[in-house]
């Protein structure tokens, strides 16, 4: 009597997979062979087709023939060509030239009926349940599209794997199980309320990680890798996170909310509280960090003949800005300023691989009346040379740059990723990686960790980085 909906039907392959165990499952309480299908392909198996094109397929692979009531499929008792494989080519609903259920762009999607109009059918409309007629579903399994374009600047998409979950959910089904990126960890574009949602529902009682996503879909690069999650109506606790690194698992049991973004790996949890028993986890650099426009001065400002002297992109360096454009809300200007890049670590995306933040090739010590364009963030300002020099110590320490990575899992690194980075306060000297791991009492054991996840710019004793604590 349990019945499976795949919401996001291509192939067919997760329906074939289904059919197949229930197959072999039935096979006491169903003896006929020839009943047995047909009670299963039903009464049991459903989908929602992305596409036409999905929907013969989906159908091909379920039921061996692009038309379930045709000669060739194995199904011998439907008596529509669609069987229970659902398709509907529907328009997207246009406010202020954006969909109101996807976010996608009129310029880009307002088109005429011939071609493709990426409206999903299962999100774009209020009750998901009229497709099947009040239907109710027992498992839900599928592998959404992740994102649509907006029509922003430079390719911008929007996500919308978040909005299948949020509708498959309002089925209210026994269990729900989709493989998705894992970038909504740590929030981003579209997806603050999603994670917040997510961290604090103790029905997700599994969460499966892969930070390398070729380890799931081969040759395919999605930033941050791909994770996929077991949902349990009814079925409320803390959820066992397994990470999956070459080929390892590293299994754990936690709550997902512990913290205000989601830890990834164990040992960085084990870390992070030992470090908040001495430090206080509200005071972070996340309140010193400048928002992503410090003096609000887009990416594509033009530099000027004269004015404020102003931090461009790298190829273009040191230029002037209009004093009349700069906006220095935040006080910064007159201080000595850490210029940080917006995105560090661009190109990066498997996150098995140590990642690199900040060294002296890509951040710059602004002087007073320097500014900056959205290129940059100010990481730290201060009155004096000396505080700026001690302060860039410090975040260049592997153990902060640690810290910040738990928060990272995209290109993009502003002031909310700091979270977990603690605020010195007092930045009079130079800080080394070894006076930290004393301050915080990490062991030797850890720091091996904390070190392989640091990517090295700078060696020292002859190419050697091991800390003895």
């Amino acid at each position: 009597n349990t019945t499976f909906l795949d919401p996001v039907s291509k192939s067919g392959v997760f329906l074939r997979e289904i059919a197949k165990m229930l197959l072999k499952g039935l096979e006491n309480e169903i003896p006929n062979l020839e009943e047995r299908i047909n009670h299963i392909l039903t009464k049991q198996i459903f989908g929602i087709a992305i596409t036409e094109l999905t929907a013969l397929m989906t159908r091909r692979t379920v039921y061996c023939s692009k038309h379930a009531n045709e000669k060739l499929s194995i199904c011998s008792v439907f008596d529509n060509e669609a069987g229970n494989i659902y398709y509907e080519h529907i328009g997207h609903t246009f406010i202020n030239k954006k969909c109101k259920y996807c976010g996608g762009s009129e310029a880009v999607y307002g088109r005429g009926e011939e071609l493709e109009s990426h409206a999903y059918s299962f999100i774009h409309r209020e009750n998901p349940e009229e497709i099947f007629n009040n239907m109710k579903f027992d498992v839900i399994i599928g592998n959404p599209p992740y994102q649509l374009s907006d029509s922003g600047a430079a390719a911008s998409a929007s996500p919308l794997y978040n909005l299948f979950i949020e509708q498959a959910k309002k089925l209210k089904p026994k269990y729900l199980t989709m493989i998705i990126p894992s970038r909504w960890y740590s929030g981003g574009k579209g997806l603050d309320e999603f994670r917040k949602e997510m961290l604090s529902d103790k029905r997700i009682r599994k969460l499966v990680d892969f930070p390398n996503s070729a380890d799931v879909f081969n040759g395919v690069d999605i930033a941050g890798g791909v994770c996929y999650f077991l949902w349990d109506r009814d079925n409320k606790g803390n959820c066992e996170i397994i990470n999956v690194i070459d080929g390892m698992q590293y299994a754990s049991k936690r709550y997902l909310d512990e913290f205000n973004t989601f830890v990834r790996f164990s040992m960085s949890v084990q870390i992070i509280r030992k470090i908040f028993s001495t430090e206080n986890i509200n005071n972070t650099l996340e309140q010193r960090v400048s928002p992503r426009k410090p003096f609000g001065l887009p990416t594509n400002y033009r530099p000027k003949e004269s004015g404020v002297p102003c931090w461009f992109i790298q190829k273009i360096g040191k230029k002037f800005a209009n004093k009349n454009d700069i906006i220095d809300t935040n006080g910064l200007l007159n201080k000595w300023k850490l210029l940080v890049p917006k995105a560090p670590i661009a190109g990066q995306t498997n996150f098995n691989k140590p990642v690199g933040f900040y060294y002296d090739g890509n951040t710059i010590i602004a002087k007073p009346n320097e500014c900056c364009t959205e290129s940059f963030i100010v990481a730290g300002a201060f009155d004096t040379e000396s505080e700026i020099l001690s302060f860039k110590s410090y975040l260049f320490t592997k153990t902060a740059r640690f810290l910040l990575l738990q928060t990272v899992i995209s290109q993009d690194v502003l002031r909310k990723k700091f979270y977990f980075v603690p605020d010195i306060k007092i930045y009079d000297h130079e800080f080394t990686d070894e006076e930290l791991c004393k301050r915080w009492n990490i062991t030797n054991e850890e720091w091996v960790y904390i070190d392989s996840k640091i990517h090295n710019y700078d060696y020292s004793d002859n190419g050697q980085n091991v800390l003895n604590l």
